[in-house]
């Protein structure tokens, strides 16, 4: 009975969610009924490295053990109807990939400085293992985190010994560096040019850490007296905050820009910490990342200094003070600029029904409030590794069909080729196939037709072939609301190819005779 209940409740969201997007586009559908369209949506979760949370599961396991554990992960995300992974490769100033600017790190081997053995490169695998799945990497990165409590005995790698004046040391053991700092600044941003130049990524991302959590000093001001009094002797005229404030600013427009200099097609990503301010809007309340993060996340997201903005909304649709679908609608309308808006959502919450049921709601407001680009990040991918139910309602409710990630409008456009098509009757089924000589084709579309009913399935670059029935069995309700259940002849079919930043190509249709 609860079950039902929820089950209804599921729908009774989604209709009401998904009705702004059904009267958008009912007039394009008459005008364009004949005109396939596959479903976009961005399905992404992030893999934290850092502590061992998600990957590799602890230090020291073997080069095998841990690549086995990555095939896992990327293996449940694709079975699941993802198409995108955050994945965790600079967790405290060190490096899960092969690096001349920072240390290998602690959480792959135990020891920091030490790579694999025998020697892989884990982004790189996880990059390659991601694409052959059809899924984009994008790489996680902490850009002021010297140095975890969980992170080892501080070693000479470290860049708290080898740069110790841009760091200081937190009341709680953690080391962190100074965001005002030019040097600071520049090292960081190094780090995010040199993996997009060597690296095949689809994204650079980074989370809620800019000034760290005032728990994390115990609750004593960040200590950069050194930096604050230089700032002063050399003319500066800002009140502190907004020193520390104008620091991350910077930066942010800094590493923005930076990308699109080295790589125009690479994604920024941010997922601030999910309130802006107390008050904004007026319902909320809460921490104030403003004044104690010192970020100023609506102003990064007015200025358009990000392509995708994923602040951290982990609470549920009813809590009153921070309510999911109102924060939404304020950050909604803080886009000034209509860049991606795909939420953090949490979903590592007590494994029941109330619980799985909220994850499937707020993915349903997603799509109802942010029709043109809809998209979330789980916090995080271990849940879905283990909570079955969790699981089976994604796949079976809002996963069931496959989905493109939406396409970025502002990058630049690649004119892809219409691809060739082909069929041949094998028995009770058509064998399609399709080929093109374009090399920027990261996935294909295959479009079929049953009557008058589209459908549709994705394939990743190496498949060239699908067997399709010659018959199907098609459900349908007639005027009075009566089901009935008829079969169909496949009528027509058509492919289309989609380059790496999800753009399409036109569709190259096919009558079946």
């Amino acid at each position: 009975m609860i079950k039902r209940k929820l089950l209804s409740i599921t729908l009774l969201i989604f209709t009401i969610s998904c009705s702004s997007l059904q009267i958008q586009n009912s007039e394009e559908k008459e005008v364009n009924k004949d005109i396939p369209k596959v479903m976009r949506e961005f399905r992404a979760a992030w893999v934290a490295t850092v502590a061992n949370i998600n990957w590799p599961s602890k230090k020291g396991l073997s080069t095998e053990e841990q690549k086995q554990e990555a095939i896992f992960i990327l293996d449940k995300l694709k079975e699941n109807n993802f198409n995108a992974v955050i994945f965790q490769a600079r967790p405290q100033c060190d490096a899960f990939y092969k690096s001349n600017l920072e240390p290998w790190s602690y959480y792959l081997t135990g020891k920091q400085g030490e790579a694999p053995n025998p020697f892989y490169d884990p982004l790189e695998f996880w990059i390659e293992e991601a694409h052959k799945r059809g899924l984009e990497l994008h790489v996680w990165l902490n850009p002021y985190r010297a140095h975890h409590i969980t992170g080892g005995e501080v070693s000479d790698y470290s860049i708290v010994k080898k740069n110790p004046d841009w760091v200081v040391k937190l009341k709680s053991g953690y080391y962190w560096l100074d965001p005002s700092m030019k040097e600071v600044q520049d090292h960081s941003l190094s780090v995010v040019l040199d993996i997009i130049k060597r690296y095949d990524v689809d994204g650079i991302h980074f989370d809620d850490y800019f000034y760290p959590y005032p728990s994390y000093n115990n609750d004593e001001d960040f200590p950069d007296d050194k930096s604050w009094e230089l700032y002063k002797k050399n003319g500066g005229k800002l009140k502190r905050d907004d020193w520390r404030r104008e620091s991350i600013n910077n930066f942010i427009e800094r590493v923005y820009k930076g990308i699109k200099e080295t790589k125009q097609t690479v994604k920024f990503g941010l997922s601030p910490f999910g309130i802006w301010r107390p008050n904004f809007p007026e319902s909320v309340d809460g921490f104030d990342q403003y004044d104690q993060l010192y970020a100023d996340a609506k102003l990064w997201l007015n200025k358009g200094w990000i392509d995708y903005w994923s602040p951290q909304l982990y609470w549920k649709i009813s809590s009153m003070q921070q309510s999911f679908p109102v924060l939404i609608d304020w950050w909604k309308n803080e886009n000034t600029f209509q860049r991606h808006f795909w939420p953090g959502i949490s979903i590592d919450r007590v494994n029941n029904d109330l619980n799985n049921i909220e994850i499937i709601n707020q993915v349903m407001i997603v799509r109802g409030m942010l029709s043109n680009s809809p998209g979330n990040i789980f916090w995080s991918v271990g849940p879905i590794l283990k909570n079955n139910q969790l699981d089976s309602l994604l796949i079976n409710g809002p996963y069931k069909k496959e989905a493109l990630v939406p396409s970025t409008f502002w990058f630049p456009k690649s004119k892809l080729q219409k691809p060739g098509i082909f069929y041949s009757k094998e028995k009770d089924k058509i064998k399609i196939s399709w080929k093109s000589s374009d090399k920027n084709i990261f996935k294909w579309v295959l479009y079929f037709k049953f009557g008058n009913k589209w459908d549709y399935k994705i394939f990743t670059n190496d498949i060239n072939e699908f067997f399709i029935p010659y018959e199907k069995e098609i459900t349908f309700y007639e005027k009075e609301g009566k089901e009935v259940t008829r079969k169909f002849k496949l009528e027509k079919t058509g492919i289309s190819s989609v380059d790496r930043i999800s753009n399409e190509s036109e569709i190259n249709f096919l009558n079946i005779e």
